[in-house]
């Protein structure tokens, strides 16, 4: 399996002994000027970004040589919708508007450790790391230095896709050689072995554990050829993902994105044995639960227990919050992606439910709108009368989309925004779940409390 961490040692090797051909100097130095001439913009997206502009320069060479009207993710050109994978991007203003796109697609943003070893594993991703099962140092790093073809090591290249020709030579330089070159015209170029914050994760490898999980799904739904199950999203499994979404009516990006991940998520598992649920007894409990809520016909109290039972009391919303969070925890699980189980969802709640019991007015009398509808004062209840189940199950939807758009912040459009979001606030789900299912479940007991009050509003008329 390709991971930074087995390749470290080898970059860091191979970069100490990295020596450019003699035959090659005069053109690596005129490489290397051009990228030069390049810097001021480099830097512009640097302060937008994060990444070095020199890093940003070694991309514009392999990708289009420094041409500054193309797109820097594939170098198709700036004014048009790209054709090839990232597909359908642009078109942008500006080289730095399309820079920053495909930096944000390759989950470069935000990165920590630009140190030597972390650009060369970032750099050969562009390419793909099928060089390493050919025995081969990658021309795409190593092109023009004695680290790539005879006399001194294999030569080899994928003339085309999946077709690897032993004895053919890449003529281009490779973007450690320019570098190399860089270093030496411009002394302010430095390389900081260190991340700036030691121990924290880049935002690619937050994001692998998604991308392995989605790439044995396709191996599983038949991808050919088949995936490096690797974690890293690079042109074949990009190339099989734009697949998938051609078959299956999505928009064809070759990204993985929120609704591609759901559409792939789905696809397996009706390609493998469902889990049945029973909905119908998670409906029983919540009706036999609005019965004990609805007054009896002649006005009778309601008897407080049944068989072998306690029941919450009707005036207490904290019992009846905490009595349909049990309910919910003994149902069966719905079939889907696996939840991280600590911290665990019930203890949440519960956790939201002590919360709103502080906030319950049980000082001043029955409030107009009833303990539930009017826990947070008349003004407050008032305004989300009618409205908390809506926006609990809204709320609980979009989280659930922004789970996904984590696991896959690369999307464009609104997913891509909303994977901007969460990749500036970790964790948002755990704590955004539980306050929206609380919400949900406060604006069902809020109707409860109608029922039994006989408020409720008459049912609309139907036509």
């Amino acid at each position: 399996m390709i991971s930074f961490e087995r390749l470290k040692n080898e970059y860091e090797r191979n970069w100490a002994g990295l020596e450019i051909r003699a035959g090659r100097m005069a053109e690596a130095n005129a490489v290397a000027r051009k990228a030069l001439n390049g810097k001021a913009t480099y830097q512009q997206i640097e302060r937008l970004t994060g990444v070095p502009w020199f890093f940003t320069a070694l991309c514009h060479y392999r990708e289009s040589n420094f041409d500054f009207d193309t797109y820097l993710g594939n170098g198709e050109s700036l004014h048009r919708v790209t054709k090839l994978v990232p597909k359908g991007r642009g078109p942008f203003a500006t080289f730095v508007d399309g820079a920053v796109d495909a930096f944000r697609i390759q989950n470069f943003i935000g990165a920590n450790d630009w140190s030597i070893a972390r650009m060369m594993f970032r750099l050969e991703a562009f390419n793909g790391f099928g060089y390493h099962a050919k025995g081969v140092n990658s021309p795409y790093l190593y092109g023009g230095s004695t680290l790539y073809g005879p006399p001194e090591a294999r030569a080899g290249k994928f003339v085309r896709d999946h077709v690897f020709d032993s004895d053919h030579v890449d003529s281009q330089l490779g973007t450690a050689v320019i570098l190399h070159a860089m270093m030496s015209l411009d002394s302010s170029i430095t390389l900081d072995g260190n991340p700036q914050f030691a121990g924290r994760g880049e935002p690619e490898d937050d994001v692998a554990s998604t991308v392995i999980l989605m790439q044995q799904a396709l191996n599983k739904l038949g991808a050919n050829p088949p995936l490096a199950e690797d974690g890293i999203s690079g042109p074949k499994t990009r190339a099989a993902v734009s697949q998938f979404q051609e078959q299956n009516g999505l928009r064809d990006t070759g990204l993985l994105d929120a609704a591609t991940v759901a559409a792939i998520t789905r696809a397996t598992q009706a390609g493998g044995p469902v889990q049945a649920v029973d909905l119908s007894q998670i409906l029983k409990r919540l009706e036999d639960l609005a019965q004990l809520l609805r007054p009896s016909a002649g006005g009778a109290t309601l008897p407080t227990t049944v068989p072998s039972r306690t029941l919450p009391a009707t005036n207490d919303p904290i019992s009846l919050f905490e009595r349909l969070f049990s309910l919910i925890n003994r149902t069966a699980p719905v079939p889907g992606p696996v939840v991280p189980a600590s911290p665990a969802p019930v203890e949440q709640l519960k956790q939201v439910v002590d919360l709103l019991s502080t906030l319950l007015n049980t000082g001043r009398g029955k409030p107009m709108l009833g303990q539930v509808n009017g826990a947070l004062g008349e003004t407050v209840g008032k305004l989300l009368d009618g409205k908390k189940t809506a926006l609990g199950i809204g709320g609980s939807l979009l989280t659930a989309l922004l789970s996904s758009v984590t696991a896959s912040p690369n999307a464009g459009g609104l997913a891509g925004l909303l994977g901007t979001i969460v990749t500036a606030v970790p964790g948002i789900s755990q704590f955004a779940m539980p306050i929206s299912l609380a919400l949900a479940v406060w604006g069902v007991l809020g109707k409860m409390e109608k029922w039994s009050q006989g408020t409720a509003p008459p049912p609309r008329v139907t036509t």
